[in-house]
This record gives C-alpha cells, sequence and structure tokens, in this order.
C-alpha cells in the first residue's frame, strides 16, 4: 500500500513538472499553427449570413425590388431558402433569405450592411415597397450609412462609400 501511494505521489509529481515546465513556451509552436494563424487574419471572418423571414416570396418580392437581385430558392434542412447571387471571383460575403420555425425577424439582433451605389434611391425604393426608415442617411466619415425595416421586421443598414 506505501509503495502504491509512492508511486502515485511520484507519477502526479512527474505529471506536474512536465506541464509546469511546458507551459508559455511558444517557441515550441508549429509551422502549421502559426501558418494556420496567418491564414486566419489574412481573410474576412464572416462567410455567409440568413435574413430571417415569414413570408419568403413577400420578402423576395421586396428585395429584388430594392436591390434589384436575382435569388435561387432552395429547401435546407426543412427550411425555406431563397439564396442571394454569389459569385466566387467577386468579394464579398453572400447569404439567404430563410423561413423555417428557427428563424425570427428582429430589429434587435445583428446588423447586415448592404453596399449601394445611391442610398438615396435604396430608401425610396425601400420605403415605397413596405420598408421604414430606422435611421435616416447620415455621413459617418468615410460614407453614408442608414437603416430600414424590410417587409419582415428586419432592421437592415445601408452603406455607400464617398466618392
Amino acid at each position: 500500500m506505501k509503495q502504491t501511494k509512492k508511486i502515485v505521489k511520484a507519477t502526479i509529481i512527474g505529471l506536474f513538472m512536465l506541464l509546469l515546465t511546458s507551459c508559455g513556451d511558444h517557441s515550441k509552436t508549429s509551422t502549421k499553427q502559426t501558418e494556420k494563424v496567418n491564414m486566419v487574419k489574412k481573410s474576412n471572418p464572416i462567410i455567409y449570413f440568413e435574413i430571417p423571414v415569414n413570408d419568403i416570396d413577400r420578402a423576395i418580392k421586396f428585395y429584388q425590388t430594392v436591390f434589384q437581385f436575382d435569388f435561387d430558392k432552395e429547401i435546407i434542412d426543412n427550411n425555406e431558402m431563397a439564396l442571394f447571387p454569389f459569385f466566387d471571383e467577386n468579394s464579398g460575403i453572400s447569404g439567404a433569405l430563410a423561413k423555417g420555425a428557427i428563424y425570427k425577424p428582429t430589429k434587435d439582433g445583428v446588423v447586415i450592411y448592404f453596399k449601394t451605389e445611391n442610398i438615396d434611391k435604396t430608401l425610396q425604393l425601400a420605403t415605397l415597397n413596405g420598408g421604414q426608415i430606422l435611421y435616416p442617411k447620415t455621413d459617418n466619415g468615410i460614407g453614408l450609412v442608414a437603416e430600414f425595416e424590410d417587409t419582415e421586421g428586419n432592421r437592415i443598414a445601408l452603406y455607400q462609400s464617398k466618392e
């Protein structure tokens, strides 16, 4: 019994010493780990978004009219999706309008910014097609921004760069 306690105690002390000597030694970071960290730093972290909707056809009509987007309708995991355009050769991200039990439109969550060439025209189209302005056109120093509520109850933002 005493022998077993000595072995357990020696093992614990050995493991503790190994742990102490390996803590904080970042020179042992592998090249592969460093490359992975650098790759993450070089790419944009957001790759996809979903905008919750109650009526997929109404939402498609709204976004087609306001932004002139074409959509591809799909059923994904029993949810109705209308996929925004995506082109591999272009920068930026894409996403979908999403209808299903897990999707709840809200003005209180994440805000998606859509780039526009003419923020006044886009705001006008949004309001003429059932949207409401939540935050009027404002110069933020690097461009123009505004926010509106879409037909589904989501807060959507616009950005127009200064030219």
